[in-house]
């Protein structure tokens, strides 16, 4: 097994198990709360980490095919990998501080901070390159691979 592979097992396991542990947090919510809901980003910690643990299967087995170079292929699964878990790690952060119901909403605020709006737009370029950057170099290393 690769690195790649195995940085991507490792990191759809720790996805999965954010997933299921974020599920009964969501639960916690929503049974204490009078119109038995969650707060918006505990609810979007749940989703995304049960997609993301899946995503991260599917970047293994991109991973396992791909023509492209070992250090290629660990670091397009470690970029998307990154930043799967960064966007992960701040929805539960915002669903810890109950700070906001959509945290590209301007003042972009964490907690009882406000981050420049710059910082906001940085962090989004560089997750658009790495999340998609990195799925494509290893989906298309699997691709050249079959075909």
């Amino acid at each position: 097994m690769t690195i790649a592979e195995k940085l991507c097992l490792t990191a759809a396991f720790i996805f999965f198990m954010t997933g299921l542990l974020t599920g009964i947090w969501k639960y916690a919510c929503m049974a204490a709360s009078p119109r038995a809901v969650a707060p918006r980003y505990v609810d979007v910690a749940h989703r995304s980490s049960l997609m993301y643990s899946f995503a991260a299967m599917l970047l293994g087995w991109f991973a396992t095919y791909s023509v492209f170079p070992q250090w290629l292929n660990t670091a397009a699964a470690a970029s998307a990998l990154s930043f799967f878990a960064f966007a992960i790690a701040s929805y539960v952060v915002h669903g810890v501080l109950k700070d906001t119901s959509n945290q590209l909403r301007k003042p972009h605020r964490v907690g009882r901070r406000t981050l420049p709006p710059v910082l906001m737009v940085i962090f989004m370029v560089l997750l658009i390159v790495a999340e998609v950057g990195g799925s494509a170099v290893l989906g298309v290393g699997a691709l050249l691979a079959v075909w």
